[in-house]
């Protein structure tokens, strides 16, 4: 879309000279149409901190991909590459077997991105993501997008999918895109518990992969698996791995 948001992340809401910085900003990068800051004050790991608010410009900025439209919070999730990100979810659409009438559940939804593209596929989309301003997007885009059949909620993929459980939901297919760290322990037993019988990881890192997977490998068999040059000249590489429930 040409669109760029900038993110300030300081440990206090001071920034020196922010005026004249901004005017700066706005007069030498004209494709900056959104200027936020974020503060973080906890010495983590994490980038993020839980406060964000905006300098200048818009909120939000807009994405397109596989002919959707979704909105960006300064906090929420997307991939940087957009062109190599639809050839990854291509090779999700490779991986899954769909007819029209499974259930699906993206975990590590973010804005949505995932699930909303393969609605159309399928009966019901289920998606969660720890970032509020994730699911706030993630549902704007879906209404913004005409997508009906997608329920989103925030919180850990680990307590939400058992909670759908016990209320009566049933996955026939969960994606999980999650962070470098890889899936959350407790994930990794629910979805062996829930025994959904198609599961594709989408990681972006290979060793915490490795890791998960062998774990899986309790109940599931890989299927299919397809590394993805999402920045080429660089050891940054997506992997789209199709698992199937073993018979029992």
């Amino acid at each position: 879309t040409g669109e760029t948001q900038l993110v300030f992340i300081a440990n206090s809401k001071k920034l020196p000279k922010k005026r004249e910085m901004l005017a700066e900003i706005e007069a030498a990068l004209p494709e900056v149409t959104s200027i936020m800051q974020n503060v973080n004050q906890a010495k983590s790991s994490l980038i993020f901190g839980d406060e964000t608010f905006l300098l200048a410009g818009k909120e939000s900025i807009e994405e397109k991909l596989m002919e959707l439209e979704f909105d960006l919070s300064a906090r929420a999730f997307f991939q940087l590459n957009p062109f190599q990100t639809e050839r990854l979810y291509q090779e999700v659409e490779k991986a899954l077997v769909l007819t029209g009438s499974e259930t699906l559940v993206d975990a590590y939804c973010g804005v949505g991105t995932i699930g909303q593209a393969f609605a159309g596929k399928v009966k019901e989309v289920r998606g969660m993501d720890i970032i509020p301003e994730s699911i706030e997007d993630a549902k704007r885009n879906a209404e913004k997008n005409g997508i009906e059949n997608v329920y989103y909620e925030v919180g850990k993929a680990e307590d939400v999918l058992p909670k759908w459980v016990n209320e009566g939901f049933r996955p026939d297919a969960v994606i999980v895109d999650p962070p470098r760290s890889g899936c959350d322990q407790g994930l990794i037993k629910s979805l062996l518990d829930v025994e959904a019988k198609q599961l594709v990881y989408v990681s972006c890192n290979p060793s915490t992969l490795a890791r998960d997977l062998a774990l899986l490998a309790k109940k599931y068999r890989i299927r299919y698996m397809q590394p993805v040059d999402m920045f080429p000249q660089t050891a940054h590489v997506e992997t789209v791995v199709l698992l199937q429930l073993k018979d029992k």
